[in-house]
């Protein structure tokens, strides 16, 4: 398929500074598509970086099954039109459970510096590679994300992972795709079990999760993030286990204070009871002797 021309939209942003919630750009088209930006001043889960996304529009009335294949990149630039910053150039796969890709740290708001006249200029550039109105839609659809292999459904936790540990999977040593797949969903499998109350865990999946943890970093996963979150769940676990056991004791002890009690009721009630059968015993008249 013949790649469409790139094309780019400019778009600006009065006050800078002063704007705290994201801001969207007017919606623009590019290769036949209807596009807009969306700019986080003050981040997106990463502080003190500038966050920068393309998204489809109007994505919610397209067609089962739509797909778009775009490379594009941002230019930041100041009032005089100077060139503060650009990022790289990604190629992504936008569809229904991924309409939106970007930069969540393309650069620190400090490196943004001063602005003249308090604005920005953001330039968006897009070249649509691929578009895809309709298709059928099996669940099992899967794009390339940092190297791997995953369904759309798990691209932009992916994604996520990569940009907040972006040497994570640097010295991965399997190059078998279908084994990249694989490790890739244990490693998914774990982060979500991780997600998890510490309580909630036996001791037994805390040793076989350590043992899942182990495995993922031995084909060359770099997890230390991972590992110190197992370690915090493992601590609260044992104090949780611990208080627990705890109160057990107390409770068990409890119960043997409430039973000795009883005992003791009990021994009292006995030892009054032959007591009043001796005073009666004691009272009854002696028969005289004939």
């Amino acid at each position: 398929m013949e790649d469409h021309k790139p094309t780019s939209f400019t778009f600006e942003i009065d006050n800078f500074s002063e704007n705290e919630a994201m801001i969207s750009s007017p919606t623009f088209s590019s290769g036949g598509c209807q596009w807009y930006a969306q700019v986080y001043p003050k981040g997106n889960g990463i502080e003190d970086h500038l966050a920068l996304y393309l998204y489809v529009a109007n994505y919610g009335s397209l067609q089962l099954g739509w797909k778009r294949r775009a490379k594009f990149s941002f230019v930041l630039l100041n009032q005089s039109g100077k060139e503060i910053h650009k990022t790289t150039e990604l190629c992504k796969v936008f569809c229904a459970p991924v309409p939106g890709w970007g930069f969540a740290k393309p650069l620190t708001l400090k490196k943004l510096g001063f602005l003249e006249k308090n604005k920005l200029i953001v330039k968006v550039q897009v070249q649509v590679l691929e578009v895809v109105n309709e298709a059928q839609v099996t669940g099992n659809e899967t794009m390339d994300v940092e190297g791997f292999q995953v369904l759309y459904s798990q691209a932009v936790q992916v994604s996520w992972i990569s940009v907040r540990h972006p040497d994570f999977a640097l010295n991965f040593k399997p190059k078998s795709q279908l084994v990249k797949t694989t490790y890739m969903n244990v490693l998914l499998k774990l982060i979500e079990k991780l997600d998890k109350p510490p309580h909630s865990f036996s001791e037994t999946e805390l040793s076989n999760t350590r043992t899942e943890l182990v495995d993922l970093t031995e084909t060359g996963f770099k997890l230390d993030w991972l590992k110190v979150k197992l370690d915090e769940i493992s601590l609260a676990w044992k104090k949780t286990t611990d208080a627990s056991r705890i109160q057990e004791l107390e409770q068990h002890n409890k119960n043997l204070i409430a039973e000795l009690n009883k005992e003791k009721h009990k021994s009292a009630w006995l030892e009054q009871t032959v007591s009043n059968l001796k005073t009666k015993q004691n009272k009854k008249p002696k028969l005289s002797p004939n």
